[in-house]
């Protein structure tokens, strides 16, 4: 379906998030109800959301930097540009196979195949991980985005409301879901990884400063 989610009085974006993080069980019948408008779902939601999370990293990387014993490092502007750009890619991307994976796992978990249902378990089951990513605009602190792994309670709560997965079968399906998650979230972090150590070249080295 393609309704227009404001006809049918679908939050907004804060509103959804803080919804989502503070009664998901409410939150996901509401959303289990709502037409699902996917092109909708990645502009409206998880872009901005992902681009919240690359910007606050791109500001601790490059303006902040890493400090250990009195070194500061910084990342060149020109690498922390190209990873930026390649976590908002990567971002979507590790949303949509989410969607997919759980779509096309659905039968054998006694659930319904949904493709709408499905991107908008992903989608908004990923909040908190999106948001913990906040974390990493003070170094510092960025150990704090372990607090995304939330996420994992939000998508459990979200299977029953939107894939009907029946209680003797959610946990095998959780279960897979995570490990799915695993690896696709180890994927992006080796890519951008990869990414930035390359660019040390290519941007010039890290900023260093003592």
């Amino acid at each position: 379906m393609t309704t227009d989610p404001v006809s049918t009085g679908t939050p907004n974006l804060i509103e959804r998030a803080k919804n989502i993080l503070l009664q998901p069980k409410a939150e996901w019948e509401r959303i289990a109800g709502e037409p699902a408008n996917v092109s909708q779902l990645y502009t409206g939601y998880v872009l901005p959301l992902v681009l919240i999370s690359a910007i606050c990293s791109f500001i601790g990387l490059t303006f902040i930097g890493v400090s250990a014993f009195g070194v500061t490092v910084r990342v060149p502007m020109t690498t922390g540009l190209v990873s930026l750009v390649l976590q908002v890619a990567m971002g979507l991307a590790g949303v949509y196979v989410l969607a997919l994976v759980a779509n096309a796992l659905a039968p054998n978990f006694g659930s319904v195949k949904d493709e709408g249902q499905a991107h908008k378990l992903a989608a908004y089951g990923s909040t908190a991980g999106f948001l913990a990513g906040v974390f990493a605009i003070f170094p510092p602190i960025a150990m704090l985005g372990i607090l995304g792994l939330y996420s994992l309670a939000l998508i459990y709560l979200g299977l029953p409301p939107l894939m009907k997965t029946p209680d003797d079968k959610r946990i095998g399906y959780f279960i897979t879901i995570i490990v799915v998650m695993i690896v696709v979230w180890l994927v992006i972090g080796a890519v951008l990884g990869a990414v930035r150590a390359s660019m040390g070249g290519m941007g010039g080295a890290p900023i260093v400063v003592g």
